[in-house]
């Protein structure tokens, strides 16, 4: 088991989690974060953490995607370990649906 984000996280990317993941398996795009699952140790700490509730466990049914987009975007973005501002306007776009397939964007974020 792992630990995926899903498009609750788009345009948000608050980044509580990354300070407290004890492996350092988040890594940045552009307007999110994902989780390499091959390095997540299902320990849970991010879960909590996350402010628009955006990470969630890989047995919840229908995450079979974002299992896909976490394994795939955190082999091309770099790691990030240390928490950064979120975007001026995520609190703006909490809540709101849909984001991934309007307002995600595949560019890599800096990393640390």
């Amino acid at each position: 088991m792992t630990y995926v984000v899903t498009d609750a996280c788009v345009r948000c990317k608050y980044m509580d989690c990354v300070e407290v993941c004890p492996v350092d398996c988040f890594y940045e795009g552009e307007n999110m974060l994902v989780i390499n699952p091959n390095e997540c140790i299902d320990c849970g700490v991010c879960e909590p953490e996350c402010p628009a509730e955006a990470i969630l466990p890989d047995t919840e049914s229908g995450l079979e995607k974002w299992l896909e987009v976490n394994t795939k975007f955190s082999a091309e973005w770099p790691n990030i370990t240390v928490k950064k501002e979120s975007p001026a306007d995520a609190d703006e776009y909490k809540g709101v649906e849909g984001k991934f397939e309007t307002l995600f964007s595949p560019e890599p974020g800096t990393g640390d």
